[in-house]
């Protein structure tokens, strides 16, 4: 972890659970003045830790009911396979998150959609057409029980 103070990963703490808080309500949650806490923000800004602020959308509401873990193994794995892959796989919306792995799979992707219809069809259309795509496994989570974007940043594990 970067050197960052104790007052550092409270900032970041209070940010990273609520993007929307001003300079002011950080500064009064972690008890400095402002100008102090609005320099260490911009700091933390400009070192790259806090790397956007965004609003966290709630997926069912909107009607993206269906989340899969979806397994890829590549025909061949050289480098320019996977870059041409990972660029591909990059400009897919429906790709929630991407990951190479180690073991079995070449990478394992997080696919959010409306429904198996929607999926089935991303699976035809888009998946299988990107390069050098040889095996798709598909596994759909039944139940969420968690999903979060805070960090542990006080974890000691």
């Amino acid at each position: 972890m970067a050197d960052l103070s104790a007052i550092d990963l409270q900032i970041l703490d209070a940010v990273q659970q609520d993007g929307s808080l001003t300079t002011q309500e950080v500064s009064e949650r972690i008890n400095i003045s402002q100008s102090p806490c609005w320099r260490r923000i911009k700091r933390l800004e400009d070192e790259g830790l806090i790397k956007c602020k965004v609003a966290i959308l709630d997926r069912e509401k909107l009607g993206l009911d269906m989340v899969v873990f979806a397994t890829i193994n590549l025909t061949t794995q050289g480098r320019s396979n996977l870059d041409d892959f990972e660029r591909e796989v990059r400009t897919l919306p429906e790709v929630m998150e991407c990951y190479t792995m180690t073991g079995t799979w070449d990478y394992m992707l997080k696919v959010v959609v409306k429904n198996i219809r929607c999926y089935e069809l991303f699976v035809r259309q888009k998946l299988t057409n990107l390069a050098h795509v040889r095996e798709i496994h598909s596994h759909i989570a039944v139940t969420e029980i968690k999903n979060s974007t805070v960090l542990p940043l006080h974890s000691e594990m």
